[in-house]
């Protein structure tokens, strides 16, 4: 079964899908092995591998280390194209929509997608969306692009809808790594209730609380990263799960 297909199946049995980000800068070696061992006990549905900068040189690495630990599919959030590999699941193909740079609209795909095609790996086309979080953020930096203003759920829901039009399969509403707010529950309904595809939604997630309102808000997919890098709050994973698996506790 393709990743994206698990993905769907989690979804539709669950009620939304719970993916947590993994910065190889962050975790690696046995500290790694034992959070996505605790991930998989705790219900998770899979890893997102990456970030908008890596200043080590271990994706490979990490990447086999969570695929000997774990059974749950790996997939690369690339922050760029020296973060294409094939110790991967798949890969989400993700074009900022919410921006008007060409280089991460098609510019760095076109050089990706020789790439992925030789090593044969799954692609999840999406189409990522900043929002505003009350602070300037990496991905914010590093791509030269103003977020989604937060107050603006119809200029997102706009850009969501040419996403869907011209065939992504899933759109990301995301605050960005280390966000100060979450992005608003008035735009991921309102996204969420124009779509026909999944609605991810990630960034300034700290609490089970937090989630679950946006998959009560239409969320399909949600993913934390930042809150778990201490571990102090492992043993959380499986009150946020709890959360977004929303089918489970009806």
């Amino acid at each position: 079964m393709k990743v994206q297909e698990k993905i769907n199946k989690s979804i539709l049995e669950k009620g939304a899908a719970y993916l947590v980000l993994i910065d190889p800068d962050d975790i690696s070696g046995e500290r790694l092995i034992n959070f996505v061992r605790h991930c998989e006990a705790s219900e998770v549905d899979g890893f997102l591998v990456g970030g908008s900068l890596m200043m080590s040189n271990i994706l490979d690495e990490v990447l086999e280390t969570i695929s000997s630990a774990t059974s749950l599919p790996t997939i690369l959030f690339p922050g760029s194209v020296s973060q294409v590999s094939n110790k991967a699941d798949a890969i989400l193909f993700i074009s900022l929509i919410s921006g008007r740079n060409a280089e991460h609209l098609i510019g760095t795909h076109v050089i990706a997608a020789p790439i992925i095609k030789r090593i044969d790996l799954e692609t999840i086309s999406t189409g990522y969306m900043l929002i505003e979080s009350g602070r300037q953020t990496t991905a914010e930096y590093m791509s030269g692009s103003s977020p989604i203003p937060r107050n603006k759920p119809e200029i997102a829901t706009a850009t969501a809808l040419a996403a869907e039009y011209l065939g992504m399969k899933y759109v990301y509403l995301e605050g960005g790594s280390g966000a100060e707010k979450s992005v608003p529950n008035e735009m991921v309904k309102m996204v969420s209730s124009a779509l026909s595809i999944p609605v991810i939604v990630g960034g300034g997630i700290r609490d089970s609380k937090t989630a679950r309102e946006k998959v009560e808000n239409g969320a399909s997919v949600v993913i934390t990263g930042n809150f778990f890098e201490d571990d102090n709050n492992w043993h959380l994973v499986k009150e946020f799960a709890d959360a977004v698996h929303i089918k489970e506790t009806e």
